[in-house]
Parts: C-alpha cells; structure tokens; sequence
C-alpha cells in the first residue's frame, strides 16, 4: 500500500495521540505476532508498536516485516516505535 505524503502527514499526525499497543521482543517475528498486528489494523486502522532493545531487529526492519506481512502502510518509524496503517476493507474509519 502506498500512501501520498499528504496522507502520511495526516496520519502521522493522528499518531502522535495514539497509545502504543506492542512490542517486539527479542523472539522474530512469528506468525502470532503477524496475527495480533493484523487483528489490531482491522480493529484500529492505526496502530503504534515498540521495539525492545534486546531484539535483534531495528525498529525499521520490523516495521517493513510486518507492512509486508498484513498488507499495511508504514506510515512513521521514530527510534524505537514506528506506525502502521491499513484502512479496514468493510468499515474503515480514517478516511484519507
């Protein structure tokens, strides 16, 4: 999915008040942790996740891992947290 940069900076904005809802640890990414994401991008359209710092991705590489994986926007990565949106095919909420 590609996003404009004005829609970018439209939901980077929208980010900046968000919560973030994960972590990665330093296990890889598994199918568990591709499941949670993509529940969480259906529920939320907008998730923040974290990196911790015994992982041994880099919050860019995880960010593109599970873009990849769910069919999402990276929207934003910042040091260790970064932001993913995919808008929800039967309900979205955020319209850009």
């Amino acid at each position: 999915m590609e996003l404009t940069s004005k829609q970018r900076a439209a939901l980077r904005a929208m980010a900046n008040s968000i919560d973030t809802i994960g972590q990665i640890g330093k296990g890889e990414i598994d199918a568990d942790v591709v499941r949670l994401v993509e529940e969480a991008l259906t529920a939320r359209e907008l998730i923040k996740l974290r990196v911790l710092g015994n992982s041994m991705l880099t919050a860019k590489e995880a960010a593109n891992t599970l873009a990849e994986a769910t069919g999402a926007a990276v929207v934003q990565v910042i040091g260790t947290r970064f932001v993913l949106y995919r808008a929800n095919p039967k309900k979205p909420v955020i319209v850009l």
